[in-house]
């Protein structure tokens, strides 16, 4: 409309307006009224604009400027946020199209297996997301080249590696060295296995020997260590004390002379906490002290274990415990799914241990000794037998053997290690610790799921094409459920898929 000023009453648009009807539930009828102030322009006769007129013109058209500027700035700004837009295809990433290499470093970080490595690839190339060279069908076969390394001993169902030295030059691409790897000798429920740990962990463990019938015994450990030739190597040893037992050939059980590295009486308790030097073994000579059987390997390439000697601090801080105590109800309470038995022999292990360090109620719970201890515990746990050494360790292990005495803990061989030969564990024990060694079970696991019992040369060499690093440089990767990645973990990366 042309809007000018009314000159009387009669002449106002808003004056003259009548509306019909003021009912709430009536009618409403609006009669809008005809005046000469107001004109409707129409496209068969536009009249002539007054000065009013053309000012609300250019404010009208002002305003449709601006309506147009912001519906541009939306739009833009939309087909920014989709890139892929079809209004927007000149920003459009082109796509990146899968190699060899590319899927079969994807598949390793999947931790898929054959078939299913297979089924991804098919689909893949169906949808033309690989290049023309790629091919599915590699992957059926694709641990060829790591049989070569493995052998199988039926008679004893010993699965090993023959080829050390080829076997980690092939995943590695470097010079192999003895001095760079340990050996970790363990069994689980389904199975005994040889593996060998890279000190400082920063490279995955290699299985080199798996057998689902052996037993740990003392035959089963020299026939072990002469099929994957350990005397040309001469690797450190770490396991748990069961496994050094059997390889320095001494008695298993609780007997009188149970350390390698002297003559410690473990029943004679009065001397306990008392007496800290005992005679030195000179030699391991079979029918004395406790000594039965020929040593298989060097003594002095035992490591101590770190991770069992925790365990074994946790195990006599709770049997000292009185079990009438809140202390020891609170256990009971915070781990309903370990039974009875278990929780008064103290046996736990590491992921439940570090819930009660962070557990603040647990604390809350003990009196004066308990807490006592419980923190040298701690301090022993993280500034010792972790990654960290603090420089006055010596201190923080002599405060922890004085706390446990004052509770009432008995001396086991564990403690007895820390107690005398402190001098005997490295530098860094976790880069020596059999924690890696231990994890592995879980890891292998996996593997021996899939081949439902066919636990042979295939499986072996399945497992080592898994820890193969794939050829894609600039990528950080993850640990898997099945494997630790085959590469240095110093090196942070930046992913070049997008």
């Amino acid at each position: 409309m042309i809007w000018s000023k009314p000159k009387t009453l009669e002449d106002c648009y808003f004056c003259m307006t009548k509306k019909v009807g003021s009912h709430p539930f009536a009618t409403i009828v609006i009669e809008y009224a005809h005046v000469s102030s107001v004109t409707r322009p129409t496209l068969a006769n536009v009249p002539i604009l007054t000065e009013e007129a053309s000012r609300c013109e250019n404010l009208e058209h002002s305003e449709n400027e601006i309506y147009e500027t912001d519906d541009k700035s939306a739009e833009e700004s939309n087909y920014s946020e989709d890139e892929y837009s079809p209004h927007n295809e000149k920003k459009k990433k082109e796509p990146q199209l899968f190699n060899q290499e590319d899927l079969d470093d994807l598949i390793r970080r999947l931790g898929l297996a054959k078939d299913s490595a297979e089924l991804l690839a098919t689909e893949l190339k169906r949808r033309s997301l690989v290049t023309k060279d790629t091919k599915s069908t590699v992957y059926r076969d694709r641990e060829e080249e790591y049989r070569q390394y493995f052998r199988k001993d039926e008679e004893r169902q010993l699965t090993y590696c023959s080829d050390v030295p080829g076997l980690i030059n092939k995943l590695k691409s470097d010079v192999y060295k003895d001095s760079e790897w340990r050996l970790f000798i363990d069994s689980s429920k389904r199975s005994l296995k040889a593996v060998l740990l890279h000190n400082t962990n920063k490279l995955a463990s290699i299985p080199i020997a798996h057998s689902t019938k052996m037993k740990e015994n003392y035959d089963t450990m020299r026939y072990l260590l002469d099929k994957i030739k350990y005397k040309e190597h001469n690797w450190l040893i770490c396991g748990d004390l069961k496994v050094i037992g059997l390889l320095l050939g001494q008695q298993s059980g609780f007997v009188k002379y149970p350390c390698y590295l002297c003559l410690w009486d473990s029943r004679d308790r009065e001397e306990h906490y008392i007496r800290k030097k005992w005679p030195s073994r000179e030699t391991l000579t079979p029918g004395q002290h406790n000594v039965l059987n020929k040593t298989l390997v060097d003594p002095s390439k035992i490591l101590l274990p770190p991770l069992h000697i925790k365990l074994g601090l946790m195990k006599q801080f709770v049997k000292a415990l009185n079990k009438e105590n809140t202390c020891f109800k609170y256990l009971a309470k915070k781990f309903p799914a370990i039974s009875e038995a278990k929780i008064k022999e103290g046996i736990f292990n590491g992921p439940q241990i570090r819930k009660l360090m962070e557990d603040k109620e647990f604390f809350k719970t003990m009196n004066r000794k308990e807490k006592a201890a419980w923190m040298s515990f701690v301090e022993v746990t993280k500034n010792f037998l972790g990654n960290r050494k603090s420089t006055n360790y010596e201190d923080i292990v002599k405060k922890l053997i004085t706390d446990f005495q004052s509770l009432g803990c008995l001396m086991s061989l564990k403690v007895h290690f820390l107690d005398s030969h402190l001098d005997k564990f490295p530098d860094n024990l976790g880069d020596y610790s059999e924690e890696q060694g231990e994890r592995f079970h879980q890891d292998l696991q996996v593997i021996e799921t899939r081949y439902q019992g066919n636990w042979s040369v295939n499986m072996m060499a399945d497992y080592c094409w898994m820890l193969k690093s794939g050829s894609i440089k600039n990528r950080k990767r993850k640990r898997n459920p099945l494997h630790r990645s085959f590469e240095d973990k110093r090196v942070r990366y930046k992913s070049v898929i997008n």
